[in-house]
């Protein structure tokens, strides 16, 4: 897969903070936040977690069957979502 070009980036990264935007309330009940802090050429975003979800041990597992697949679904080129910070994804 081609890498992506600056523009695509800035576009996929608007799109995907819409799509952090429509979860929040879900990360917000438990205590939690979520937010992109930039998506990688290769097509890797890389989010944050906050609150309660930084230490969470379904934080792993919420990136990969939650918030990767809903941002997989708008956008394909988004190769996987990696946490930043105390987390790593599974």
């Amino acid at each position: 897969m081609a890498r992506l070009t600056r523009e695509e980036i800035a576009r996929a990264e608007k799109r995907v903070r819409e799509v952090l935007a429509e979860m929040q309330p879900f990360f917000h009940a438990d205590g939690g936040d979520i937010s992109l802090e930039r998506i990688t050429p290769d097509g890797i975003a890389k989010v944050r977690l906050h609150g309660a979800c930084r230490d969470c041990s379904m934080s792993p597992m919420t990136l990969k069957a939650g918030v990767e697949e809903a941002i997989r679904r708008v956008l394909p080129r988004i190769k996987a979502v990696e946490a930043v910070g105390e987390v790593e994804p599974a």
